[in-house]
């Protein structure tokens, strides 16, 4: 019997409790449950201003035990329903969950899928529906689609009344999860103002997940004397180690969109606090900084022409991978900054990354809520004189080989090798952030000022 899956894609903007509700209901009837939270419109701008980035970590810890795909919301688009109906069919029998306001007028050919939706007349008759009743709302059985099922939770809502109810100063109780409104209430989202990247955080009851450096002896043993939270228990994500096993972490744990607390228990530790200073039942029972550091979102392409992606918290470069320098053309936002650049190879890195080996390669870092990204020659040779630029956060680079026959180069992603390449693409993700949590005073920006202005 071929798999059935159940698409529920929509804004969730803010997602709700009773998304909740529907998409647990859809879980007891399919084999899986993709929820999809759309992207940006053309058509009618239905998702607010609010940054994708939110959007993502709400959906990821407001929506559990279901498949979050953030492929829109990474890539910036809208994908309508014949576009995911095509995307997913691979996987099974593939079943859109829809409103039951949305079929009303379903029998004259007036419904919203019929008036809005691209082919919606085609798509009535061909596509599967998983039709939701809406708690209060009344349904006319002629109205179906002619592929339907019918589910009915006994909940209704909208996350429109969510947005305007924290606009006008009020309670969401019950509304949403308590993941989610702690979030809203963290960066003071939808309350007319740009959200912030920093906020407090209260972590008086902590429950850590902890991850620790098996190669430190020193990371060993305060691991040692602490006790681990199952990870679907976990409040917190604990790291002890160094830098390295800080970013370890992030690529491995991000998507759970716990708060990362380090120990240094390495040698610089820019991303972790100091373990001298607080050990951690003093450090996690206080009123500590939490700042949200966005990733790189990385596509590198092989020389058989696949492309793949990865996420990076620090950086991304290509090398040559032979006695020959490289031969490498730069573009940004489509356009050909640098028609040739002859070097060792090219590294972009975001403002944490810019501490690490883009320091070394000669640049000056950035502040961690600089509003700009890293882009880095190594031992360039042409054009004569150029090192570094400062790029818009919000630009794209694309590095490409010119030669990779004779001139071949390998790429890396903060760290892990890729393999050799004939281009690495890189800009700010849209979906993947992390968030990094310092003592008072402690935080990233003070330890950068310590490394730029040593010996003090």
């Amino acid at each position: 019997m071929s798999r059935r899956i159940a698409v529920f894609s929509g804004s969730f903007n803010p997602p709700a409790a009773h998304h909740r509700t529907v998409a647990e209901e859809l879980a007891k009837h399919f084999d899986e449950v993709i929820v999809v939270p759309g992207g940006p419109r053309t058509d009618r701008p239905t998702s607010g201003p609010t940054d994708p980035i939110h959007r993502a970590i709400m959906t990821d810890c407001g929506l559990p035990n279901v498949r979050v795909d953030h492929s829109d919301l990474e890539h910036a688009q809208f994908s309508r329903t014949h576009l995911l109906d095509e995307k997913y069919r691979p996987l099974g029998e593939v079943w859109h969950a829809v409103g039951a306001d949305m079929v009303r007028g379903g029998r004259q050919g007036r419904s919203f899928i019929h008036e809005s939706w691209e082919r919606g007349s085609e798509l009535w008759h061909s596509l599967n529906f998983a039709v939701v009743a809406r708690d209060g709302f009344g349904l006319d059985e002629g109205d179906l689609p002619p592929r339907h099922c019918l589910f009915s939770p006994g909940v209704s809502g909208a996350s429109t009344e969510i947005r305007e109810r924290v606009f006008r100063g009020g309670g969401i109780d019950g509304l949403v999860l308590p993941a989610v409104a702690k979030h809203i209430e963290r960066y003071g989202l939808y309350r007319g103002s740009l959200p912030s990247r920093s906020a407090e955080l209260d972590l008086s009851s902590p429950r850590p997940l902890v991850l620790f450096d098996e190669w430190n002896p020193e990371a060993r043993r305060v691991a040692g004397s602490l006790t681990t939270a199952p990870a679907e228990e976990a409040n917190c994500i604990l790291v002890i180690g160094g830098d390295g096993t800080m970013i370890r972490s992030i690529r491995q744990y991000w998507r759970m969109r716990l708060p990362f607390f380090g120990l240094n228990a390495g040698h610089r530790g820019h991303l972790l606090n100091d373990l001298s200073d607080r050990m951690p039942e003093t450090a996690l029972s206080s009123t500590l900084r939490v700042q949200m550091l966005p990733l790189f979102y990385v596509e590198t392409v092989d020389s058989a022409g696949h492309a793949t992606a990865h996420y990076a918290m620090n950086d991304a470069w290509v090398e040559r991978a032979s006695g020959q320098a490289a031969w490498l053309k730069v573009t940004i936002d489509g356009e050909v900054r640098l028609p040739k650049l002859v070097g060792d190879g090219a590294l972009v890195a975001t403002a944490v990354g810019s501490t690490a080996y883009a320091r070394s390669m000669g640049a000056t870092p950035l502040l961690a809520d600089a509003q700009a990204f890293l882009l880095v020659g190594s031992n360039v040779s042409e054009p004569e004189n150029w090192k570094s630029a400062h790029l818009p956060l919000d630009a794209e680079v694309s590095i490409e080989s010119l030669d990779p026959a004779k001139r071949p180069v390998r790429a890396y992603v903060d760290a892990s090798g890729k393999g050799l390449v004939r281009s690495l693409r890189a800009r700010i993700s849209r979906t993947a952030a992390v968030e990094l949590v310092f003592a008072p005073g402690k935080d990233i920006t003070s330890k950068l000022l310590e490394g730029l202005f040593p010996g003090k």
